[in-house]
């Protein structure tokens, strides 16, 4: 992707190469206005911090390197701030050279053979709500007593890693709004991925073998696909943050998963749980804080490796060269770490081999005085939320949803609002608001959470679907992005209007006057065809208007709970016509048909009809079978 491709936006409207052309004209090293070297950069108050000196990475060493052997996960040391998520974000992105020279953009090394072109210029793009941002800074660092303040490399003349945080607080105000956040959001930030949190606790791995062994290849599965990983173990209390467990991992602090494999082990034997034809599940961390401090088995130097072959470590890649990197047996990894955090690069090209997705997104916003309806308690205004349709084209599909909500960070915290977001089951043919969702199947409800994105993927059944996201409490007034994955087309949009507005091109028609909700339940003792069974399907049809449902294999009694929903402008000229088809390979079979003529209006009216042939001649035919259908006829057009 081309850095300054369509919609990428430029911070503060600071343009990289323009700024830098300026400097090396004028000769000057460049000064940001936009995050000077003082205290407000710093911290949202003043004098948090004494002895801090701003200087460029020359004044610092020698030989200043933006990288040093290029990028990797032992270059992020954290320094006196609480970001502990960002640094290990920070590292998994190190691993992963494809994304990081997305994010840090190839063309800004130092040229020493050319001094002169340095201009004290750098910049880095970060995904931001639906968007790439690119984010101008110059290389003037805080440090004190000639060292770095915050992040650093292990190598002391290489600043990538500082550099990359000075732009990330840039984006947020200052670097203390770094301080304290969620690991999710940092790694969505650097690769416009979707993330998900995954609490141990849920699983119940620990208890359920078969659990384990499947969450252990998603895992697996996960690192395959490149997205990036994390661990933690929450800190409960202050007092407990930065605190170590009896096997040496640091409380409130997140750990990078640098691979998750089975090793081979030089014989097998009942000592571990996870043997696997003479294999062991592992996983691979990485502290970002330098120390490797892991006690337990297969720490370093531990006798325990002594069960795994040398040629096997060294093929595996089992070596302790990288400082603060350790192994540690999948059994130890979920019995010690209570979250594991992944943030999957989702992969939307059409001309790839790997597994591709559709992608929906949506910019929208909670707002008064009829778009802020609060969640589900507020029963009388929970419709008056955004909503937004998608639909399912395959059975079982894989379907991936993500809420964000474009928060700002201050001295007061986060400043995230609890949200969350529900899914209906709609009519198949469902364009405009709904205002009763009784007639919707509620397929999911999400947790209410105050994070930046809630994460929900599910398996859905063909059809038409409604999410209605919502905030918590009524009332407040948010933007928020919507986004949703599917592995087929998906035609989701929000849903703008209450019910059909009269278009320009079409002034001179008649306004409609009843709203049809019609649901075909089932059909019972279709006529029998050739072949054992059938695999009969529904056509619905009103006023030039199409609905078709599923086809329903090898049964003479098929249940389909699909609804279709109609605005009629002349429900007394124009009945709802369904017809039942056989589907063939070379030609469909008709098995009959029912005309529903009244106008009345009803609610949920369950009835059973007979079913007749098609034409002038077989239309008082009667065929076999009854179809059963349930009917809401009203004249209020914004009732269902």
């Amino acid at each position: 992707m081309p850095l300054f491709g369509e919609g990428v936006v430029k911070y503060k409207n600071q343009d990289y190469y323009s700024l830098k052309k300026q400097c090396q004209k004028s000769g000057n090293h460049f000064v940001d206005p936009e995050f000077p070297a003082q205290d407000k950069s710093l911290f949202f108050s003043s004098g948090k911090l004494t002895g801090v000196t701003w200087k460029r990475p020359k004044d610092i060493c020698s030989n200043p390197k933006l990288f040093v052997a290029g990028a990797s996960a032992g270059d992020v040391t954290q320094g006196r701030l609480g970001n502990c998520w960002f640094v290990a974000a920070s590292s998994c992105l190190a691993l992963y050279k494809e994304l990081w020279h997305r994010v840090i953009p190839s063309d800004q090394e130092w040229d020493e053979a050319k001094p002169a072109e340095y201009a004290g210029i750098f910049h880095f793009c970060f995904w931001r709500y639906g968007r790439w941002t690119d984010v101008v800074i110059d290389d003037q660092l805080p440090t004190i007593n000639g060292e770095l303040v915050f992040i650093h490399s292990q190598s002391k003349n290489e600043f990538w890693s500082a550099l990359l945080e000075k732009a990330y607080a840039k984006l947020f105000g200052c670097y203390e709004a770094l301080d304290g956040g969620d690991l999710g959001e940092a790694l969505e930030d650097f690769t416009g991925g979707v993330s998900e949190q995954i609490a141990m606790s849920e699983l119940g791995p620990l208890d359920k073998p078969d659990e384990i062994n499947a969450f252990f290849e998603r895992l697996k599965k996960e690192v395959d696909r490149k997205s990036l990983l994390a661990a933690s173990i929450p800190a409960e209390s202050s007092e407990e943050m930065e605190t170590s467990t009896d096997q040496g991992l640091v409380k409130g602090h997140a750990y990078g998963i640098t691979a998750v494999k089975h090793i081979s082990l030089e014989s097998g034997g009942g000592l571990f749980s996870f043997f696997n034809k003479n294999k062991l599940a592992m996983v691979r961390l990485r502290n970002p804080w330098g120390q490797g401090e892991w006690k337990g088995a297969f720490s370093d130097n531990d006798p325990q490796w002594q069960k795994i072959p040398k040629s096997e470590r060294e093929k595996m890649g089992i070596v302790f060269e990288e400082d603060g990197e350790f192994w540690m047996t999948f059994d130890d990894f979920c019995h010690h770490f209570v979250n594991v955090s992944y943030c999957r690069v989702v992969n939307t090209s059409m001309f790839s081999l790997s597994k591709t997705w559709h992608e929906g997104i949506a910019h929208s916003a909670w707002k008064k005085p009829d778009r802020a309806g609060g969640c589900l308690n507020n029963k009388e205004t929970f419709l008056k939320n955004p909503q937004f349709v998608f639909s399912v084209g395959e059975d079982d599909d894989d379907i991936m949803m993500q809420l964000m909500q474009k928060s700002v960070r201050s001295a007061q915290g986060s400043g995230n609002t609890t949200v969350g977001f529900t899914i209906l089951k709609v009519e198949e043919n469902r364009h405009h608001r709904i205002h009763d969702y009784s007639y919707q199947e509620t397929i999911k409800n999400t947790k209410f959470c105050n994070s930046r994105s809630i994460f929900q993927k599910l398996k859905l059944k063909k059809g038409r679907y409604l999410v209605v996201a919502c905030t918590f409490d009524q009332g407040e007034e948010l933007e928020f992005l919507f986004r949703i994955y599917t592995g087929s087309a998906n035609d989701f949009k929000p849903l703008l209007h209450e019910k059909p507005s009269k278009s320009f091109l079409n002034c001179c028609a008649k306004e409609p006057v009843m709203l049809t909700q019609i649901k075909v339940l089932r059909a019972e003792g279709l006529e029998k065809q050739e072949r054992d069974g059938g695999d009969p399907y529904c056509v619905i049809k009103c006023e030039g208007h199409k609905v078709t449902t599923a086809v329903k294999n090898d049964t003479l009694n098929p249940e389909w709970n699909q609804a279709a929903v109609f605005f009629r402008r002349n429900p007394l000229k124009n009945p709802i016509k369904i017809q039942i088809w056989n589907n063939n390979i070379l030609k469909d079979t008709y098995l009959g048909k029912h005309l529903f003529i009244s106008a009345d209006e009803c609610r949920r009216s369950i009835q059973s009809v007979g079913l007749v042939g098609r034409g002038r001649q077989g239309a008082g035919q009667a065929k076999a079978g009854k179809l059963v259908v349930e009917i809401t006829q009203t004249k209020n057009l914004a009732e269902i």
